[in-house]
């Protein structure tokens, strides 16, 4: 199981990845390093959006490399999993060539959240909407993408949009909305409790891409 890092906090969700791994006996291999693309573009234009999701696309993609050339590892079937920015990640890799990977999930995907600090405010939503598109007329492995109600980064809106985009340019996308999560449902992914709102929902869908350890 590949993970991917949201931009802001590399480190403070990699405990919850793991142990949800080991837990049924995957092999986390989480990013924590690589590059990230401080600037949107031109004013957050959607070419930025796409060109930032890529960027971290590839690191993705040498991650799954690495993760499958393991000795004890298998050299396919890699799952990927992404939060935030590294959703968005996610869904960019999606859309370049990634034979070894059978699952990708995406957790409250999307980048220029928290615009200026200032709680769902998005950097021209309307250019990410469309950059998701993008993704979409490529991507290849049906995803998994799971949202909160309250996200403070991506409102319920954008996610929809999001994923209307990605899925009216060819993409394959469950889109899954859950309901409030504490103060910000964008720290569902690695909150206390949040594994057991979002696992089934994980599990089922690994189970339907044949992802089994």
């Amino acid at each position: 199981m590949a993970a991917a890092h949201d931009a802001e906090s590399p480190r403070r969700r990699i405990g919850a990845r793991e142990k949800y791994a080991v837990a049924r006996a995957f092999a986390p291999v989480t990013q924590t390093g690589g590059k990230y693309v401080e600037s949107l573009g031109s004013g957050c234009l959607a070419e930025g959006y796409v060109s930032a999701g890529r960027e971290s696309a590839r690191d993705l993609d040498a991650l799954v490399t690495y993760a499958t050339a393991l000795p004890w590892a298998r050299n396919d079937g890699a799952v990927v999993v992404g939060v935030s920015s590294g959703g968005w990640a996610a869904a960019a890799y999606d859309s370049l060539p990634h034979p070894k990977v059978i699952a990708m999930v995406s957790f409250a995907g999307g980048r220029g959240g928290h615009w200026r600090y200032v709680p769902n405010l998005v950097c021209r939503s309307d250019e990410l909407i469309r950059a998701a598109g993008s993704f979409g007329a490529t991507a290849s492995t049906p995803m998994l993408w799971v949202y909160a109600a309250n996200d403070t980064y991506f409102s319920p809106d954008v996610a929809t949009g999001i994923y209307h985009a990605f899925a009216g340019a060819g993409g394959t996308a469950e889109l899954v909305q859950l309901g409030p999560y504490g103060d910000d449902g964008h720290q569902l992914f690695s909150g206390r409790g949040g594994s057991a709102i979002w696992g089934p929902f994980v599990e089922h869908y690994l189970a339907s891409r044949g992802a089994t350890p």
